[in-house]
């Protein structure tokens, strides 16, 4: 053999060996995060309350106010955080969860004698658990708060306990969810239904070929949910109401009520969160004129930070993420993950008629046993998930609902699963015959699109 040609083999055999190696997950993507910005074209006003939502977003809790470093008032008596950043943390404030879990410091703090979930781990996501069946056997569904206030400094006299998770993880009888991102969530909000049905019927016999089906989740009768692992919400002053009550325990105008009312646990008046429109008071005509979004209550503010956060900006194309992005439409992704849709006539000239490359139909759709929770919200069965907007899944650290894998292949093989004798088979299982019969390099390139967007 001849020195170049034994050269050549040398140079070239690495190259070789690597495009026919398996695929695997890039993980996340260095640079810039790409996200925690406004949307561009806000009004001055819409600019006060974008500032403003996000000092709330990223403000601590505490129970009366006066903790050291929590101005927040209202915290418990049952919680899964304390902050809303604290959750919604990665890549950036408004993403999901970090790579150290916030919550295993919380067990503790300001003195408090809460317990560790074996669900929760310092490297695993954040988690809320929601508790299948009652006692009774009837549903339950709800999120159980993690921790109490119970031996918190601030909390003086109260004992109530946590829930029993070993007991109810013995029995099968939690459900575990990790945060959804909320960059872009006002685009989300600003698509019309029509839209949202417009392109679930476009394309039907080829979904139909494949077993894809999805339906919209209005729960009960209202307009199409579009946030949530179930799309149960189909607003974020209602969505962030709801996450404000469930997971800190701040008691608000849509959510008035504490969710444990042990009197020995209750130290505010309700709802701890609300508007200032108590009467014309002096300070509250200066706070109106001076500071109009210290006028709304904290979920007003919170909602209005969400709406008006950028969506995540993708990274920069390449042979291997354009051959990816042809793929993921080949093999039947895009009919449930739809590459964009689109705004309508918003009231918010920042919103209005915009383009939305979310990567999702907003429908919900049945994965199979492999994934069902057993969890029922609104129109959304035990077995039926929201396809998750993908935009921004480049950065994202823990996937699907629970936060099961940190590896983007296994996450997308988790999509198939077989029918057993209580759920029908995944409507993914045909687009995930399609993906494992394509060659490495295929396989690899929708990797790196993936991590691209």
């Amino acid at each position: 053999m001849s020195f170049f040609r034994y050269f050549s083999i040398l140079v070239f055999l690495p190259v070789f060996l690597q495009s026919q190696s398996a695929p695997r997950d890039p993980g996340p993507r260095g640079g810039s995060t790409g996200v925690g910005q406004s949307l561009s074209g806000l009004t001055g006003f819409e600019r006060i309350f974008f500032v403003s939502g996000f000092d709330d977003f990223s403000e601590i809790q505490s129970v009366r106010g006066k903790a050291t470093g929590a101005s927040g008032v209202g915290l418990g008596p049952r919680f899964n955080l304390d902050s809303c950043a604290g959750c919604h943390a990665h890549p950036s404030v408004g993403g999901s969860s970090p790579a150290v879990n916030p919550q295993i410091a919380m067990a503790a703090r300001n003195g408090a004698t809460n317990s560790i979930p074996a669900f929760l781990s310092i490297d695993g996501p954040v988690r809320e658990a929601r508790l299948k069946f009652r006692a009774d056997g009837s549903r339950d569904g709800g999120v159980h708060g993690v921790f109490t206030i119970a031996g918190r400094a601030d909390a003086p006299g109260c004992a109530i306990e946590q829930p029993d998770f070993e007991a109810a993880a013995a029995s099968n009888n939690v459900a575990l969810r990790i945060p959804t991102p909320v960059f872009g969530a006002g685009l989300l909000e600003a698509i019309a239904d029509s839209a949202i049905l417009a392109n679930k019927n476009s394309n039907r016999e080829a979904k139909a070929a494949l077993g894809i089906a999805g339906h919209e989740n209005r729960n009960g009768g209202g307009p199409v949910g579009r946030f949530g692992w179930k799309a149960q919400h189909h607003s974020l002053l209602l969505f962030a109401a709801e996450a404000y009550n469930v997971e800190q325990g701040v008691t608000n105008e849509l959510f008035p009520t504490e969710r444990d009312e042990t009197e020995t646990c209750r130290f505010n008046t309700t709802p701890e969160d609300r508007s200032k429109s108590d009467g014309l008071k002096l300070g509250t005509i200066f706070d109106a004129v001076i500071h109009p979004a210290e006028v709304a209550g904290d979920i007003v503010r919170l909602a209005s930070y969400t709406r008006l956060l950028a969506a995540p900006a993708p990274g920069p194309a390449s042979r291997s993420t354009i051959n990816g992005a042809a793929v993921f439409g080949s093999t039947g992704c895009a009919f449930c993950h739809t590459p964009a849709l689109r705004t309508g006539a918003a009231s918010s000239a920042a919103l209005a008629n915009k383009p939305v490359n979310l990567y999702s139909d907003l429908l919900v759709h049945r994965m199979g046993p492999g994934l069902a929770d057993d969890i029922v919200q609104g129109d959304a069965g035990p077995d039926e998930f929201r396809s998750a907007p993908l935009w921004g899944v480049g950065k994202r650290i823990f996937f699907l609902h629970d936060g099961r894998t940190n590896d983007l292949l296994t996450a997308i093989r988790g999509h198939a699963s077989a029918g057993d004798a209580r759920f029908p088979a995944s409507e993914a299982n045909a687009a995930i015959a399609r993906f494992e019969a394509l060659s490495a390099e295929d396989k690899q390139d929708l990797l790196n699109f993936l991590r691209s967007l």
